[in-house]
């Protein structure tokens, strides 16, 4: 087992040798995926819901009473990258159930995804507010407090960002040293907690997260 990503191959571009990790490799994988998914599942849809149709649905469905629910009414414009968010992280914490490296146990994967978070947090912060109430945002409710709300909105992306780097990490490295030392038996149920529920379970906090910051922004 390896703590880093390997690199699997070099691209030659514009005369500079770049490195393409597996973490890398993964990702195009698992994008290439769920567009595939996306085409297959929604290029017939009919009037009365069959098959396919009906997971996608119930899914959607789960998704949008999950958005109001949190975020309240007439968020529905977030449901396709929250969606989209999702199907990525669930699908890349459990990747390793078929022996694949999760990308998402590569800080470089969670630091972006985080970031993409911040900056529609903050742009959705300044499309309420307005160039004034937002920065006045800052001051409240004491201005000599401003210094901590600018360190606390950029601690936000990183906290999400090492909190699901290390539980998909560490999951990897303990079943990584289970099979090191009990290769047979002992490691199937150990799969069960560490890469399913763990893995189902980081998915859901990183899209609350998401959620509660928007929505905190915006507010």
């Amino acid at each position: 087992m390896e703590f880093f990503p390997r690199v699997v191959f070099i691209l030659p571009l514009f005369g500079i040798n770049i490195p393409v990790t597996e973490t890398v490799v993964v990702t195009w994988g698992i994008m290439a995926g769920l567009i595939i998914f996306g085409y297959v599942a929604g290029k017939n849809f009919e009037r009365i819901p069959h098959g396919l149709q009906n997971v996608v649905e119930i899914l959607y469905e789960g998704l949008e009473g999950l958005i109001k629910s949190t975020m309240g009414e007439g968020k529905d414009g977030f449901v396709p990258y929250i969606g989209t968010l999702a199907m990525f992280l669930a699908v890349a914490n459990l990747i390793g159930l078929l022996t694949f490296r999760p990308p998402t146990a590569d800080l470089s994967t969670t630091l972006t995804l985080a970031g993409i978070t911040f900056v529609l947090t903050q742009y959705e912060g300044l499309k309420r507010k307005g160039v004034t109430g937002y920065i006045k945002g800052f001051f409240e409710p004491l201005p000599f407090m401003a210094p901590l709300n600018v360190i606390g909105q950029i601690a936000n992306p990183f906290s999400m960002a090492f909190r699901l780097f290390g539980n998909i990490l560490g999951g990897m490295i303990i079943m990584g040293l289970v099979y090191s030392v009990v290769p047979v038996l002992i490691p199937a149920p150990l799969h069960f907690y560490f890469d399913v529920f763990a893995g189902v379970l980081q998915t859901f906090i990183f899209i609350m997260l998401t959620m509660t910051f928007v929505t905190m922004a915006a507010d």
